[in-house]
């Protein structure tokens, strides 16, 4: 099946809109994927939706990558696996599909810790294309073969994780997971680089690892001859919040850290890994068994208990204007703010952009501070975006910017309050994270900004409501 597959994609050729997004220094974007996709099912209407994303995660392979110049001369396409027997002459393939298909989903870190195989997608997160196709590749299979062991789409993401836990296991640091990173301009991505100092889970390949499991699981549940691969993808990373309907049960990418939670478990992940680990020449070590079991522990604080926070680069901050102070955690305090101005929530990642942005310079230019002033500013897209962070002091509740973070919703909560789903990755999310973190102590206490200066923030809807929260108390201990 697989070589008619190949040469089906081979000599159908592409429609004018995409030959012309795809250039040389195409963007890396989920949109211009989920088109490319879209296009290669009109266009082969008869292939399977197995055989046609088993064709597209084998070019996303390590071990099958394409010789561009053997293509160029019509000769046959050389893998880098010689002993992969299924490759076919590839003639007169469009060079453009071909170019970009194998740019955008063929994983690899540079030397100058640029992370290829990536893109962006509509509310701001960076995905892997290898493991998200990988784990729909599983979910279809899983659907005609019965046999499938349990747990079974999180193979990629399981795969990921071992080989990184392998390669620092000699490490005393938890260096063995993320970083994220930076596009070079997110309105037009080509290039993303990380943070730091790469592992093999980068967070880019635990997000796809993660989207791959979710879209896998469902796909082996449902009636997958019914659903458009294209479509499904479109969906779950398409959708503003308020398209949406705050429905914290959709199946859609902003979910991704909920929905994760529902269809494993540290346990069944942490099995998966030891498989893995098995299959990479670890069976009975017990340094890397027990460095299995640290590493599953921050993999679930990382990606599953925290909330996912959008990095300043995503959101375009504007650098401080002199070095921040350093803070000393752990603090023993939250303050709660709303912005007030914009009134309005903003519902997906380009409006949160331009607000925070617009506060940003509101705090520099008007008011003459050093940077944005909050710890962490809160969107009503399901994320929460990174202020000046949990590491420096900010400017959110004066005189109390050295003993606790501030944290804002964005909106006016005067005389209504921010959906439920918005609430909750502050109320649980964020404030378990911190203290898990070491960030918060364990026993902080939580106040609204009025309770502190004489101002009508956080909003009288949104102060009645954190009443009613854990850590939240009536009386300024330092008052």
């Amino acid at each position: 099946m697989i070589p008619g597959t190949l040469w089906i994609i081979a000599t159908a050729g592409i429609c004018l809109g995409i030959q012309s997004a795809v250039t040389a220094d195409h963007l890396r974007t989920m949109e211009l994927f989920i088109t490319a996709f879209h296009h290669l099912e009109d266009l082969n209407p008869r292939m399977s939706s197995l055989a046609l994303v088993t064709s597209l995660h084998k070019i996303a392979s390590d071990n099958f990558t394409y010789s561009l110049e053997s293509y160029d001369n019509h000769t046959a396409i050389h893998s880098s696996n010689s002993n992969n027997s299924f490759i076919p002459q590839l003639l007169n393939m469009n060079r453009k599909l071909f170019n970009f298909f194998n740019h955008t989903t063929h994983h690899f870190i540079t030397d100058g810790h640029e992370e290829r195989g990536v893109v962006l997608t509509p509310d701001g997160t960076t995905v892997a294309l290898a493991p998200l196709l990988h784990g729909i590749e599983l979910g279809l299979q899983a659907k005609e073969d019965s046999n499938q062991t349990h747990g079974f789409y999180l193979l990629p993401l399981a795969k990921s994780l071992s080989l990184s836990f392998l390669q620092f296991q000699n490490s005393t640091k938890f260096e063995w997971l993320g970083p994220d990173g930076c596009w070079d301009n997110v309105l037009a991505p080509i290039v993303f680089t990380l943070a730091g100092v790469p592992s093999l889970a980068t967070d880019a390949l635990v997000h796809g690892g993660m989207d791959g499991a979710i879209l896998g699981k469902h796909l082996s549940v449902v009636n997958s001859y019914e659903i458009k691969l294209s479509e499904m993808l479109r969906s779950y990373y398409s959708g503003s919040m308020e398209e949406l309907g705050h429905c914290d049960t959709a199946l859609r990418g902003r979910y991704r850290r909920q929905n994760f939670q529902k269809i494993t478990n540290p346990s069944l992940l942490q099995e998966k890994v030891a498989e893995a680990l098995q299959m990479n020449r670890q069976q009975g070590d017990t340094v890397v068994e027990n460095i299995t079991e640290e590493g599953i522990k921050e993999f679930v604080l990382r990606y599953m208990d925290c909330p996912a926070i959008i990095p300043r680069c995503m959101w375009g901050a504007a650098p401080p204007s002199v070095p921040l102070v350093p803070l000393s955690p752990s603090l023993p305090f939250l303050y709660i703010h709303h912005t007030a101005i914009p009134s309005q929530p903003c519902l997906n990642f380009q409006m949160c952009s331009t607000k925070i942005r617009a506060i940003q310079q509101f705090h520099q230019k008007d008011r003459g501070w050093y940077d944005i002033g909050y710890s962490f500013l809160v969107g009503s897209d399901g994320y929460i975006y990174e202020g000046r962070g949990w590491m420096s002091q900010g400017a959110h509740t004066k005189g109390r910017n050295t003993v606790g973070y501030g944290v804002a919703f964005i909106g006016n909560y005067d005389a209504h309050l921010p959906s439920n789903y918005t609430m909750e990755l502050v109320r649980h999310h964020l404030v378990k994270c911190g203290v898990r973190s070491g960030f918060l102590q364990e026993n902080f206490t939580m106040l609204g900004h009025r309770q502190v200066v004489d101002t009508g923030c956080p909003g009288d809807s949104l102060y009645a409501e954190i009443k009613t929260w854990e850590h939240y108390r009536n009386m300024d201990p330092l008052k």
